[in-house]
């Protein structure tokens, strides 16, 4: 036996040989590039000595003379090459016999041969086994076409000096074999620093079965059965699978004999494989042709190795060292078959994209183990740098069973097993093909992959974990919202609840008696009804709306048991719906089950904005129908429907669609502005309020509410109101207020005592200022009175330190209202928008002059028309106010002289009528001379077939539909936050507002059992291009999130990104050198290659998706990428 063995190859192949050589007592040596200077094969080694110049990591494992110097300085007796590089390689193999050292393979003239395909291909026919008709080889072009017309099409054009399915492509026409020849050339130049091409005939849907081959120098052979390997991509072996399944036995027995005789023809020694292709279709079904012999072990011999007990790598070194096969204990007739096995490649590449091969740091590694697991791995472990310089093979999975089915059965629990973080992989790829009931079945070809494309569109892993952490990660850097003060849970301060069920509520009262019957019933009782608005209307005013859906789900429960006898909770519609979506990475969908679900006894009621639903625009009756529909199917039982402008012709959709349902109540709202009582009010009078209540109850309305949005409702105005709607009507009465001036109890009690059914009140810690008024005030002053409203006060007071709790962990979002301000009976800005404004006018600057924004507010109003002023037409005039103060413009000369300013589009839009007709009519000239020489965007009511037929599909389907349709932008937002963090709803709501905290450990809870554990190691100071590492762990185990950190500022040029929505721009695919070949100002059709990329030792042609000119280049003519990276702009 050798003393000491130098492996020419590296990472998984070198170590796989290291461990037989250590088996055997050899002493091993490595060899590696600077490159390579991490892998773990150069670990593994004796000795591993550096080769190469830096930068040229690949060409350093094809040099002959390094290796043999290297061999000769170590004192190797013998050279290991593996597989691919110098593998089959005559040269090496006689350098080493010269320098006296063995070359553990066949002899050179046999290399030679078989690594000749063209001579191999002779040496075949000359041996009587069946070949393909084929061409001579050639670097002429014209030379090789014409082959090609004689052999006919489809065929292969091979690399002669090629392997690993480089400088070789599948042609099914004429037309496009020039581009693929030239591709091939270059590609094969590249790798094998030869371009020579030769031609043959494609065989239709063939499987790929090789024979291995072990002979000794004493001219024994003998095969150790076949192997299947159909299962490949772009003529690269996927999966491999030994005994071949499915394989009649004669052909078997046929391609053993083929096989043992073409080596024997050769003089071949040690190990080998030939390979076959077996038709499956067609007349030549059945029939078996020769395709090449590799003269070397095979990437996939480990599962031969499985299936025999035979050990290849020893076998080799042991024939190499002058060993018989006698000697090895091995003979045809005592060789057996044991079982069933397959290999799976465990690869960087990224069947999303192409299987383009991806870099970067492995963040997260953890592999599989087990009865009949094997693993081969190269360098793969956390921290391991993924380069574009080698294969993009992270390790080798084997697995073995009793029979096909068990090992298919092992292999996919140990896929299943791996994580693998940090880099893209195809697990989920080879996943899909082990599930695909014909791979089960056995009924594999080599088309298999290509007649799949659904395989390539497999389940990625979600990788929860990583994407969390890194929103924690960036928000830990950041710190957008500040420090943490807040150390202790909410959660914790939640009243404890009886083990009973939660009683009967409103909502079985609603189900029982209907929509009518329940209105009924409501106007009949005595007690007063009382709405919850905390989970919506208290928040969005106090809170811009940012209160999140965990932490409203978390009060339900004590909702649910303590108050049942709640009218309704107020949970959903109005703003919390686009912030969710634009803000808070939520689906609001999801909010209203999670809380329907929470709150099961209690009516859910949501603020519906006429025919716009929760948009800010008119929509076609169609999408008010199925946001309805899907809203009471999804949980609302009561829908308060208003229209910014009183227009009962915008929320008569509504009202319709409503009561279409007919399970779910239409409360209409009449929205209240002005103060009725002043003898100067000619607009807003007792009148237009009785003539606008008519027109609702003629529409259809259940239940009648008044909407005073911005709490100028006065005590007598209420009263006088709410008498004169009942004398007239005979609809219970809901009244809504807001206790911005801090007087607003005093409305409600007057408006209880003359027979108001119903009232919106928040919990006190959310209640006051631009919220409602208070719970525990109401529930206090009508307790004891005969019209008590049946709530416990203990009860309501109870959830109060848990709103107070929320409130300070959501301090960032407070609205800065320090107290009431009855400057609200001149600006008349709703609640939920004087907060709102503030946080505005602070973004804009305007933050110290926000009385001048509140007196712009009234003037711009009265410019407008004295508009009923709730969202929308109340953002109309808040965005022409803070345009005004930003302009520093005199309000008088702005109503004058309108044509001379620039105006906010929602300012024209309104004026163009697109939230209807205002109830004092249009100020005019005003109106004619602002939408002078304007254009005026007219909304697409229309909506395509196709959005149509989705609001007739299935609920997640109508749901995705709705959020694009109402909130396009928004709903981008939430698309993209979703694919880079993942679902956040998640995260507790201090880790998601402040990111992790050193020293502390946070539970994040995926989902019912499943936990994570992440924590703050450190973080590093940022780098040139601004980005820190922060280390944190994730269940223990050490991982690195790489953050911008946005306050740095970086003087390295960032490189552009190509917007994946404009198809004109153009991307690298994945990192690697691109050379651009076009120009700017080019023409290009679709389709047209503009640039080509080499990495992974591939090359691939990128090309445009449309047709048109270069606009400009974004990148040099040769430069290093990264992918996504934009490399030019087609126009």
């Amino acid at each position: 036996m050798f003393s000491k063995i130098l492996v020419a190859n590296r990472g998984e192949i070198a170590i796989r040989a290291f461990r037989a050589g250590y088996e055997l007592g050899a002493k091993t040596v490595a060899v590696f590039p600077h490159e390579d200077r991490n892998s773990i094969h150069r670990q593994k080694a004796d000795e591993a000595y550096l080769i190469g110049d830096e930068g040229h990591p690949v060409r350093a494992y094809l040099d002959v003379d390094e290796v043999v110097r290297v061999a000769k300085e170590a004192g190797a007796d013998a050279i290991y090459p593996g597989y691919g590089f110098l593998s089959e390689n005559p040269r090496l193999a006689r350098s080493a016999a010269a320098a006296g050292i063995t070359f553990v393979g066949p002899p050179a003239e046999v290399l030679e041969l078989a690594g000749n395909k063209v001579a191999a291909l002779e040496a075949a026919r000359k041996a009587g086994v069946p070949v393909l008709k084929s061409s001579q080889p050639s670097k002429d072009l014209d030379e090789l076409i014409a082959a090609a017309d004689e052999i006919g099409f489809p065929i292969f054009a091979k690399a002669v000096a090629g392997g690993g399915g480089r400088g070789m492509r599948r042609v099914d026409t004429r037309e496009a074999l020039p581009e693929a020849l030239q591709a091939a050339m270059r590609e094969a130049d590249a790798a094998f620093g030869d371009p020579t091409m030769f031609l043959e005939q494609a065989v239709l849907r063939p499987r790929h079965i090789e024979v291995q081959i072990l002979a000794d120098a004493e001219g024994n052979v003998m095969h150790l059965f076949e192997r299947d390997c159909s299962i490949q991509r772009r003529h690269q072996k996927v999966i491999e699978i030994a005994p071949a399944p499915n394989l009649d036995e004669g052909i078997r027995q046929a391609l053993y004999r083929d096989a043992v005789k073409f080596a024997k023809a050769l003089n071949y020694v040690n190990a080998g494989t030939v390979e076959f292709l077996v038709d499956t279709v067609g007349e030549r079904a059945g029939q078996h042709v020769f395709i090449e012999m590799n003269p070397r072990i095979q990437v996939e011999h480990t599962v031969t190795e499985e299936v025999t007990d035979v050990d290849l790598v020893q076998a080799q070194l042991r024939i190499a060292s002058g060993e018989t096969l006698a000697d090895l204990g091995l003979s045809q007739d005592t060789v057996r078959l044991r079982g069933a096995a397959l290999q799976s490649r465990i690869t960087t590449e990224d069947p999303a994209n192409g299987f383009r091969p991806d870099v970067g740091k492995i963040t997260g590694y953890r592999s599989a183990g087990g009865a009949g697991v094997r693993l081969d791995g190269g360098t793969v472990y956390s921290g391991a740098e993924i380069s574009p310089h080698f294969d993009s093979m992270l390790v080798k999975l084997t697995c073995r069973g009793r029979d096909y089915p068990t090992a298919v059965a092992r292999a996919r629990r140990a896929l299943a097993e791996f994580r693998i973080r940090g880099v893209s992989t195809n697990i989920s790829f080879l996943q899909a093909v082990l599930d695909d009931p014909d791979f089960v079945a056995g009924n594999v070809a080599t088309s298999f992959i290509d007649e799949r494309p659904e395989l390539l569109k497999a389940r990625v892993s979600a990788d929860r974990g990583t994407k969390l952490l890194t929103w924690l990660a960036d928000v830990t850097v950041n710190k957008p919202n500040g420090e943490l003060t807040v150390h202790t849970d909410p959660a914790d301060k939640l009243p404890a609840l009886p083990d009973a069920e939660a009683r009967p509520g409103s909502r079985q009262q609603l189900q029982e008696l209907g929509p009518e019957g329940f209105a009924r019933a409501l106007r009949e009782q005595n007690a007063v009804g009382v709405t919850d608005t905390t989970f919506r209307d208290a928040h969005q005013s106090l809170l811009a709306t940012r209160v999140r859906t965990r932490d409203l789900v978390a009060a339900a429960p004590a909702v649910s048991k303590l108050l049942p006898e709640l009218l309704s909770v107020e949970a959903w519609g109005g703003a919390t719906y686009d912030v969710a979506l634009r803000f808070l990475g939520e689906d609001p969908w999801d909010r209203l089950a999670a809380l329907r679900k929470a709150l099961p006894n209690v009516c859910l009621q949501m603020l519906l904005r006429g025919r716009n639903t929760v948009g800010y625009t008119p929509y076609p009756e169609e999408v008010t129908v199925a946001f309805v529909n899907e809203a009471a199917k999804t949980g609302i039982d009561i829908f308060r429907i208003f229209d910014a402008l009183n227009d009962v012709n915008q929320m008569a959709p509504a009202i319709r669609a409503v009561r279409d349902t007919g399970t779910a109540v239409a409360e209409v709202a009449l929205c209240y502005t002005a103060d009725m009582l002043d003898p100067d009010e000619t607009l807003y009078t007792l009148d237009y309020y009785l003539e606008l209540a008519q027109k609702i109850v003629d529409a259809g309305a259940h239940i009648l509410a008044i909407k005073d949005m911005a709490g100028l409702l006065r005590p007598a105005a209420a009263a006088r109101l709410v008498t004169a709607l009942r004398e007239k009507f005979d609809l219970p009465v809901h009244l809504h207020t807001h206790d911005t001036a801090g007087g607003q109890l005093a409305t409600l009690l007057a408006a209880v005592d003359t027979g108001v059914d119903a009232v919106d009140v928040a919990s006190a810690s959310l209640a006051g200022t631009t919220s409602q008024p208070s719970a525990s005030a109401l529930v206090a002053a009508l307790a004891h009175t005969p019209r008590d409203t049946g709530l416990s006060l203990d009860s309501v007071c109870s959830l109060e330190p848990y709103w107070e709790a929320v409130r300070r962990v959501y301090a960032p979002f407070e609205s800065g209202l320090p107290g009431p301000t009855g400057r609200v009976y001149q600006h008349e800005i709703p609640g939920g928008q004087l907060s709102n404004l503030r946080q505005q006018a602070m973004a804009l600057g305007l933050g110290e002059r926000f009385e001048a924004i509140e007196d712009m507010y009234t003037a711009a109003d009265r410019i407008l028309g004295r508009l009923v002023k709730v969202t929308p037409s109340s953002k109309v005039v808040g965005d022409l106010a803070l345009h005004l103060v930003g302009l520093n413009a005199d309000p008088a000369d702005f109503n004058e002289n309108p044509q001379k300013y620039d105006i906010p589009d929602s300012v024209i839009g309104f004026l163009s009528g697109e939230l209807g007709d205002p109830p004092g009519g249009w100020p005019e000239p005003f109106r004619t001379k602002a939408l002078q020489g304007r254009t005026v965007k007219v909304r697409d009511v229309e909506l395509s077939a196709e959005d149509s037929a989705a609001l007739k599909s299935d609920s997640k389907t109508v749901q995705h539909t709705l959020n694009r349709l109402l909130f396009a932008g928004p709903t981008k937002d939430y698309q993209k936050s979703l694919e880079t963090y993942g679902n956040l709803s998640v995260l507790d709501t201090r880790d998601y507002l402040f990111g992790l905290q050193r020293g502390a450990e946070h539970e994040i809870e995926l989902e019912k059992g499943v936990n994570l554990i992440a924590s703050l190691e450190a973080v590093s100071e940022p780098d040139e291009k601004g980005m820190r590492t922060v280390m944190c762990t994730l269940n223990g185990q050490s991982r690195p999130v790489v953050v911008r950190d946005r306050s740095v500022v970086s003087n390295v040029k960032a490189a552009e990104r190509a917007d994946a929505t404009q198809p004109g721009q153009v991307a690298a695919p994945f990192a690697g050198a691109v050379t651009l070949t076009v120009k700017a100002g080019e023409a290009v059709k679709a389709g047209d290659t503009v640039a080509t990329i080499e990495a992974m030792k591939m090359e691939a042609s990128i090309t445009t998706p449309v047709a048109g000119t270069v606009a400009r280049l974004a990148v040099g003519a040769i430069e290093q990428v990264q992918g996504g990276d934009l490399l030019l702009v087609v126009e």
